[in-house]
């Protein structure tokens, strides 16, 4: 069963989209936010399996918060909601790794068919999940070890990293095994998710 975080700054376009999704088969969450920052939030402590978002919000909006999602993990499933036909808004989403768009009048099928795909590009994604403990403590981690941690969660390579803090490919290599080893990672996407959870990286 699946989780979906819905993300619309409106109450009445958030909670109509909440109960059409909800009665979607294979769903048994929904999520809701009122905007991107609250989308931001909720992605890195839930970890949804499908992120519903407007494209057009108050604060950073949807385009600015999918981009900062993918950043982070790169296989989240996101899919763009629209009032009109949004064409720069909806391109710059996907040039960032959204799986598509939505009209906000599409049709149930439509609803259906869009996001029962996107669950099913999901969980044929999904990568093992990191070891997680909802109770645990922040593990300790060097000064280093955060600065490289918040460059993976500004998109950035392991070379643009070590350029930004006069290290070597190789010792930014070093510290981020280290990191994976002590949050418990596979990768730098569940790296950088979990950083978010605790509020790691912003």
């Amino acid at each position: 069963m699946s989780t979906v975080l819905v993300c619309d700054d409106s109450p009445l376009a958030r909670e109509g989209l909440r109960r059409a999704v909800a009665g979607l088969p294979g769903v048994d969450r929904v999520l809701v936010a009122g905007s991107g920052e609250e989308c931001l939030a909720r992605f890195g402590a839930e970890a949804p399996d499908l992120v519903l978002v407007d494209v057009r919000m108050p604060g950073i909006g949807g385009v600015e918060a999918a981009r900062r999602m993918l950043s982070a993990v790169p296989q989240a499933a996101v899919i763009m909601m629209t009032m009109a036909e949004d064409v720069d808004g909806v391109a710059r989403a996907v040039n960032a790794g959204a799986r598509g768009y939505l009209v906000k009048d599409a049709s149930r099928e439509e609803l259906v068919a869009m996001v029962t795909q996107a669950l099913h590009d999901a969980a044929a994604r999904q990568v093992p999940r990191a070891r997680q403990n909802s109770g645990s403590a922040v593990p300790p981690l060097t000064e280093r070890e955060l600065q490289v941690l918040r460059g993976m969660g500004r998109g950035r390579s392991n070379s643009e990293i070590g350029k930004e803090l006069y290290l070597s490919e190789d010792t930014v290599k070093t510290h981020a095994r280290r990191l994976f080893r002590k949050l418990g990672a596979a990768d730098r996407a569940q790296a950088v998710a979990m950083g978010f959870r605790w509020g790691l990286v912003q």
